[in-house]
Formats: C-alpha cells, structure tokens, sequence
C-alpha cells in the first residue's frame, strides 16, 4: 500500500489549518506516529491488516480519535483518507456533507474501524 509519513502529515496539517482556520500544533507527536503505524502491525511475520481500505481505516480511525493536533483532528483524519485512497487508486464518491457526518461520527466514537471500512466500501465507484 501507498503511503504517507509523518513529516507529510505534519505539513498537510499545517496547510488545511491555514485554509480553514484553527490552532496549528501538535498536541502529542506520539499519538499521531501510533495513528499512521498500527496499520502496519504484524503477527507471525504477517500483516493483520492485509487490504488497503482496512488500514486506511485504521488510519483514519486512529487520527481522528487519537487527538494528536491541537485542533483539526477530524479534517486532517477525513482528508488523509481521501489522499490514501486516491495513492491507492480507490475511487470513491462522497458529498462534503457525508464526509462532515463522517467525521462527526468516528470523533463521537459512533463509528469504529470496521465502520470506517464499510463507509469506504459503501462509497466506492
């Protein structure tokens, strides 16, 4: 699977808070570094999350509820999965007020994981 570091991350963080307004910052690098890793995490030298779409969940899931910037969580979660599954040539389609649902519910813990995959999923062309 295609993706993006940190450094990436932190910068498009940067340029979403400055498009839409916000406190730029990360409030725990940490929690941001374990949002992008868990969906690279083996078991018996195999990965436990074989398909992109399920570790651009874990991802997306991961940035949202993790709470790693000062602010913009949401946005920046939305918009790497966005990213993630154009790199990963995955066509979706989404209204911006889907995506604003979208989310509200992962950061209200309305959605997990495996909801994140099957709204994925749900939206693919």
């Amino acid at each position: 699977m295609k993706n993006i570091g940190l450094d990436n991350i932190l910068a498009f963080h940067t340029k979403i808070i400055s498009k839409t307004g916000g406190s730029d910052g990360v409030r725990d690098r940490g929690l941001i570094e374990s949002a992008l890793n868990r969906a690279f995490v083996t078991f018996d030298g195999k990965d436990l999350y074989k398909e992109a779409e399920k570790k651009i969940s874990i991802i997306t899931h991961g940035l949202i509820r993790n709470h790693g910037f000062v602010d913009g969580n949401k946005r920046i979660g939305a918009a790497v999965m966005i990213l993630l599954l154009r790199l990963n040539k995955i066509d979706i389609n989404y209204t911006q007020e889907e995506l604003v649902d979208f989310g509200l519910s992962v950061a209200e813990g309305k959605m997990n994981e495996e909801d994140i995959f099957n709204w994925i999923n749900q939206h693919k062309i």
